[in-house]
């Protein structure tokens, strides 16, 4: 079992899921759950992922 697990996104769907994992060396890489080892993943920074949370919390305010 990985260290730092996937985590599904409160908003997918049945068929459009979207995961994250966190990867101490590598900050957080995002992925579609439906392809998720074979598809390539989007990888940020912490200080990035922060931001993104921060401005997508601010959005649904």
């Amino acid at each position: 079992m990985s260290k730092f697990p996937r985590r599904k996104s409160s908003y997918s769907a049945t068929s459009n899921c979207v995961e994250a994992r966190l990867r101490r060396e590598k900050g957080v890489e995002v992925g579609d759950s439906k392809l998720w080892p074979a598809a390539r993943r989007l990888t940020f920074t912490d200080s990035t992922w922060t931001a993104f949370l921060t401005d997508t919390r601010r959005s649904r305010g």
